[in-house]
This record gives C-alpha cells, structure tokens and sequence, in this order.
C-alpha cells in the first residue's frame, strides 16, 4: 500500500505531467496553486465560484476550451452532475459541472485518481465548455456495454481486497491510502463478461492522504 500510495502522492502533489494526461494535469496543477483551505458553506460557495473565474481566464489563456460542437442528437443519459453524449462506437463524451464536488481542484484530483486505479475506462480530458452560461469539463472515455447486471457484494469485495473498508451504502474509504471512494451502484459500476468496470467515480483525499 506504501508504494501505490507513494505514487498517487507524486500524481497528486506533484508538478509534472502523466503522459497521455498532461492536459489534465496542467489544469490540476493551476487549480492546485490556487487552492484555499477548507471553509463554511458560504465562503466554500464564493470561492467556488472566484475559482471558476480564474480557470476560464486560465483556459482561455491556454486553449483549453473543447470547440467541437455537443451533438444532441448524440444524448445518451444525465444525472444531478453530467450530461452523457455517444462519441462513435467506441468512445462517449461526459460533460460535468463538478455540482459534487466542494471546488474543481477536488474534480480533476478524482480524474486523476480514477485513472491511476481504472485504465480500461481512462477519463481523457478533452478541455472545457460553456453551456448556458455553465462551465463543463470535457472527458472522452471508453464505451462500456454491459452484458450481466452487476452484484453490488462482487464489487465490496474486490474493494475490501484492495484496502477499502464500506463506510454505508455504497461509500468506501481506504485509511491506508488516504482515499474516500463513494456512490458505487449498479449505474456507475458496469458488468461485461465477468469484469467490473468503474465508469463514474468519485474520489476524495482524507486528511490522511498527505501523511
């Protein structure tokens, strides 16, 4: 656990890019050198909301805006979060407005995360959007069709496995690794022939991440 937590630190806390994520880790790093502590409930939404400010200046700045045009032809599904396009037959478009999360920083930390831990459903940022005058982040992933509905027991024991205790529900947290890991259903965990595949993830670091 030390050593896989021991990368996940250098992913986190670190300055370089991660191959095929630099993207991703260029805007990380900017929210990162912008980060606030934690606070209450109003100035957690002003910050927020100064926080949105600077990274559309940033991504203009930095060409991160997504150009191509969201084909609503193309709509699949959408939660409280996300909004979920078909790409090609291999691939769909998530648009997310980070609503789950308490900045962006803590959105693309969990990217991140997810793609250390799941490269078969790797989250590629493609850049930002304004949709009636919200902001989205961009990711491409793999187009997961399941063929078994998936047993919510296979799932808690692949992650007991790998040092994650159930908190409730379907929330886990691992103390070794410093990680809180939540709202994995049937929606967000998929079954295709015998394997899981973790579409939809949220992560969050504890306090204990740093130590």
């Amino acid at each position: 656990m030390k050593n896989i937590k021991d990368e996940l630190q250098n992913i986190i806390l670190g300055d370089g890019p991660i191959g095929s994520s630099s993207k991703l880790k260029q805007v990380q790093n900017f929210l990162r050198g912008n980060a606030r502590p934690s606070e209450g409930i109003e100035k957690q939404e002003y910050f927020k909301g100064e926080e949105e400010k600077c990274l559309i200046d940033f991504a203009t700045e930095h060409s991160l805006f997504y150009l191509n045009e969201i084909d609503e032809l193309m709509f699949i599904s959408e939660g409280a979060e996300q909004r979920v396009y078909k790409l090609d037959d291999f691939h769909v478009l998530k648009l997310n407005s980070s609503i789950f999360y308490e900045y962006w920083l803590d959105y693309f930390n969990n990217l991140l995360i997810h793609n250390f831990f799941f490269s078969s459903t790797n989250y590629d940022f493609l850049g930002f959007k304004i949709i009636d005058r919200r902001l989205y982040a961009v990711v491409k992933q793999q187009f997961i069709i399941a063929n078994e509905t998936t047993d919510l027991q296979s799932v808690r024991s692949f992650l007991e496995y790998n040092s994650f205790h159930n908190t409730r529900n379907n929330d886990y947290k691992s103390d070794d690794l410093g990680l809180i890991f939540e709202d994995l259903h049937d929606e967000n965990v998929l079954t295709k022939d015998g394997i899981l595949y973790f579409i939809d993830t949220v992560f969050y670091l504890s306090r204990r991440f740093e130590d």
